[in-house]
């Protein structure tokens, strides 16, 4: 399957509800968390293509893990309370949280403006929606976009992390999202730009998985559990590309 136009017939009313990944999706803060993962990086050879192959969606200690073993380098985990260094794979996750913060405090954030039309889309139409991230940041990255009350439900990597839910690629941050908005997953919309993202929302059975090429790659977002792949939200929203999906 080749194709990354949306299909025609996608509607975001016919469904009940929609699960938002937060970078890369609703704000471009994948490009600071990547620049932060080079900074931490610089002496590995890191380059966007091991961003996106072992870091992109997944919790940040699972993405020290995921690079480092793909440079065949292991360290002891620690623990989160670790300072943020380069002796073990917390000090390492912990360090690149400080850089981000850095990076987002200095440059700020706004959304996308096709997110942020889809999220009007929502509201005007009274269908419920959550963030569901990874990332330890989403409020601070919420807040810093204009949109910290937005959204009553945010699953993100510190209700994980508390409530010891499985992170990216495993549903279950997705699945405890739908349940505190009161909905189904079979009746709800996934919207994801990681492979890992796209996989969760496949595994969770959810009614459609978007995929939002941000680099990944139409064809592999598609390989991994996309229902369909575009390059942004608002090709989704009335008098937007409605070429359908090659068979």
């Amino acid at each position: 399957m080749t194709g990354i136009a949306p299909r025609a017939d996608f509607d975001w009313r016919r469904h009940d509800g929609v699960l938002f990944d937060l970078d890369g999706v609703i704000t471009p803060t994948a490009e600071i968390h990547e620049h932060a993962w080079g900074e931490l990086f610089a002496d590995f050879d890191y380059t966007e293509a091991d961003y996106l192959r072992y870091i992109d969606g997944k919790p940040r200690y699972d993405g020290v893990r995921s690079f480092l073993a793909s440079r065949n380098v292991t360290l002891p985990d620690g623990d989160p309370a670790d300072a943020p260094g380069t002796d073990t794979v917390c000090a390492m996750g912990n360090r690149k949280n400080e850089l981000f913060n850095v990076i987002l405090e200095r440059d700020g954030i706004a959304p996308y403006p096709g997110s942020l039309a889809t999220l009007d889309l929502l509201d005007e139409a009274a269908i419920p929606s959550a963030v569901v991230s990874s990332s330890k940041n989403a409020g601070r990255v919420l807040d810093a976009a204009g949109l910290g009350e937005r959204f009553e439900v945010v699953v993100d990597g510190l209700v994980a992390a508390a409530e010891h839910i499985a992170g990216k690629p495993a549903p279950d941050m997705y699945l405890v999202a739908a349940r505190r908005i009161g909905v189904a997953p079979d009746r709800s919309v996934v919207v994801e730009d990681a492979v890992s993202g796209v996989a969760a929302g496949a595994a969770g059975g959810f009614g459609v998985v978007i995929g939002v090429d941000r680099g990944a790659g139409a064809d592999t977002l598609l390989a991994h559990g996309a229902t369909f792949v575009v390059d942004d939200l608002a090709d989704l929203l009335p008098g937007g590309p409605t070429t359908e999906l090659d068979a």
